[in-house]
């Protein structure tokens, strides 16, 4: 990993450390939470809270939040030779202390500091540590002016420590990241989540963006969308913008129809796999909303499409909006 690379981690890294203010719910327990669609979790000190607004623990009444960062293992080396404490002093983090820390399973570093951000003064507990095949990321915020009792060192220090993950997120968890609900799955696997914005569905629960060697189908909502009824054909052929994994693209029809009961476009398209040359098999569903409209792509290859298309049109009709 090269200079720039290192550099990219730090607008993560100014994410975990930078103040962050939200509410939340949910109780704290003895064994180690893990936050919705989060393979990272810990046992939060009493009183921190799951959130539901971020990944991580927060504590409202005293404006203290514990935040998780997962990003990957070979990641772990970069940040720790550039997360200098002058790198952190451009971001108003004045370092007091750093030092090896131990987990169960793993030894990473962390940093006490203290931030100014505007009006606010705050003390930032920061933990980087390699653990099950991540880089774990893990920053607590605690304003100066709070009494610093509620959550003493020693505390801090065993939540810290018990920092672990998950081998896999629960695809009921992914799912409830995004503003609609599958009723139906039809035997594909969750492969990957934009959180409030698309979900990708394939068969080996890996996200593929550029294969079509396997059945996969994409699902994602986004503001906007034709007001007049004539414009739909129009405006679904510019929404397909052929792939770039797909060359000798033809639209075999492309035509109104309803889907869940509201206006939709179902378009059908052939082409050929831009490395392999097999044939490819495509369908694009447009169902149209109130300032927004929701888009499915399904790609095949053509041998075995009757049944994929069969297995998209289930998941398309199991579909509700939340």
């Amino acid at each position: 990993m090269n200079r720039r690379h290192v550099l990219g981690w730090l607008p993560l890294l100014a994410m975990l450390v930078w103040p962050h203010f939200a509410a939340a719910e949910t109780a704290a327990a003895d064994e180690p939470q893990f936050p919705i669609a989060s393979r990272l979790g810990l046992t939060p000190p009493p009183g921190m809270t799951l959130s539901t607004a971020f990944q991580g623990f927060e504590d409202t009444a005293n404006n203290i939040y514990i935040r998780l960062v997962a990003m990957p293992e070979a990641a772990y080396s970069e940040i720790e030779k550039s997360m200098t404490n002058q790198a952190l002093k451009k971001q108003n983090i004045t370092v007091e202390k750093r030092e090896p820390f131990a987990l169960q399973n793993a030894k990473g570093m962390l940093v006490v500091a203290r931030q100014e951000a505007g009006n606010e003064k705050l003390r930032k507990w920061l933990l980087i540590a390699p653990l099950g095949g991540l880089t774990a990321l893990v920053s607590l915020e605690i304003p100066l002016s709070a009494k610093q009792q509620i959550y003493a060192e020693a505390a801090i220090r065993k939540s810290f420590a018990s920092v672990t993950t998950r081998p896999t997120v629960p695809a009921a968890e992914q799912l409830a990241l995004v503003p609609f609900k599958l009723g139906d799955l039809a035997g594909f696997q969750v492969a990957g989540v934009v959180p409030g914005r698309a979900v990708q569905l394939n068969d080996g629960g890996q996200e593929e963006p550029d294969t079509t060697e396997r059945p996969h189908l994409v699902i994602g909502i986004a503001p906007g969308g034709p007001p007049n009824a004539g414009d739909r054909d129009s405006f679904a052929r510019l929404a397909f913008a052929s792939p770039p994994n797909l060359k000798d693209v033809r639209i075999l029809s492309s035509e109104p129809m309803r889907i869940g009961g509201q206006p939709g476009h179902e378009m059908r398209v052939t082409g050929k796999d831009a490395k392999s040359g097999a044939d490819v098999e495509v369908v694009q569903w447009l169902r149209f909303g109130s300032g927004a409209y929701l888009r499915m792509i399904g790609f095949a290859p053509k041998q075995g499409w009757v049944e994929a298309y069969a297995r998209f049109r289930a998941v398309r009709d199991g579909m509700v909006p939340r």
